[in-house]
């Protein structure tokens, strides 16, 4: 008995005793500067087994490919129109990581511009991949992979899975040109957290002074803290990788309640807080009914006619609704046991929190998407 009380006094010793967990730093921010940049290009996917764009009606499709050939040597005269049932025009777009160096590979996806049915069994040609400023920064080419298909029969009758006009190319571009990086310039480094907070910022900032010194880290708003940091580029990447591995315990976010009201949805946060107030929530049905009576004449009475009539039933239902008392829940917990004893529905909750915001009982920001 002694041995058992012994083990659960130790058990709750260490769970006293258990430190809060807190998140890395590199889990809460980015450093500024070190950021992926967006490509973009144009081009051509030949191969196609008949999908591909329907030139009369895509003529940019047969533009750019007499631009091609005319690249080759090979003129296509003004007079012939190119029945180009195997090829399709296509947008690429991809994302630079940071820190990319030429020679390295990056997935691209591939897009049809036109109205090309599949692009299944196609080759994208080589196609020059833009950045923001309009430089080259990597080159696209090679098999596209399409997880969509089609199939149609003479009748027009037709089925689809999935998207079968985009496909994606694993390590189809290769890196020309690295993207600026504003990583090695000057002897600060500027840490920006994903989700703004004055008090997390605050703590990051006393952290980083407790672990490298007073002064080191000046926190400028809820978003941003400037560190000090060696101008050597190997210096500062052992730097960064001692701050990034920091343990920082999260402000908790300010109390939102989020409402889906395309799906029913319905989030509310640890924070939340509703003071005292009653509630009563009920439908109203009302329900209408057409019929129609036929009205024959006698069969003895001369001249007469069947007439139709048109007859409307309307009836209406109120379920019963008792009025109850949502007390000041304090935590999360108490909130979801009240919904769960009166018993509502979605619908009837996005109600009935919607009206005690609008009675100032819901301490908490309602966000409506």
């Amino acid at each position: 008995m002694n041995t058992m009380k012994n083990v659960l006094l130790v058990t709750l010793f260490l769970l006293l005793t258990t430190p809060v967990r807190a998140d890395r730093l590199k889990d809460l921010s980015d450093v500024q500067g070190v950021r992926s940049n967006q490509l973009i290009g144009y081009g051509l996917v030949v191969g196609l087994d008949g999908t591909g764009d329907k030139t009369n009606q895509t003529p940019f499709t047969v533009q750019t490919f007499r631009n091609m050939m005319q690249q080759f040597g090979i003129s296509v005269p003004d007079n012939v129109t190119p029945r180009l049932k195997n090829v399709a025009a296509v947008a690429i777009h991809s994302e630079l990581p940071p820190f990319a160096k030429p020679g390295q590979r990056i997935d691209i996806t591939v897009s049809s511009l036109g109205n090309a049915s599949s692009l299944r069994g196609g080759t994208l040609l080589m196609t020059p991949l833009r950045g923001a400023d309009g430089k080259v920064y990597a080159l696209a080419q090679g098999d596209l992979v399409v997880g969509g298909f089609g199939a149609q029969g003479s009748d027009g009758s037709k089925i689809t899975v999935n998207v079968p006009s985009v496909g994606r190319i694993p390590n189809g571009a290769s890196v020309e040109v690295e993207a600026p990086n504003p990583f090695q310039n000057g002897n600060t480094l500027t840490i920006n957290l994903r989700q703004p907070d004055f008090t997390t910022a605050k703590r990051v900032r006393d952290e980083i002074n407790s672990l490298l010194g007073p002064g080191v880290a000046r926190s400028m708003d809820a978003t941003s803290i400037v560190v000090t940091a060696p101008r050597d580029p190997s210096q500062r990447v052992t730097y960064l990788s001692v701050l990034e591995n920091l343990e920082i315990k999260p402000a908790e976010p300010s109390a939102k309640i989020i409402i889906n009201s395309r799906t029913g949805t319905i989030v509310i946060g640890s924070n939340v807080k509703v003071s005292p107030a009653a509630v009563t929530h009920g439908n109203l049905t009302v329900t209408i009914s057409e019929s129609v009576d036929v009205s024959q004449a006698n069969a003895f009475a001369g001249g007469g006619q069947t007439v139709a009539a048109n007859q409307s039933d309307v009836s209406i239902e109120q379920e019963k609704s008792h009025m109850f008392k949502v007390g000041e829940a304090v935590t999360l917990d108490d909130i979801v046991a009240a919904v769960n004893r009166v018993g509502m529905a979605p619908g009837d909750l996005m109600a009935i929190l919607e009206a005690l915001k609008q009675a100032g009982a819901l301490r908490a920001e309602l966000i409506v998407i």
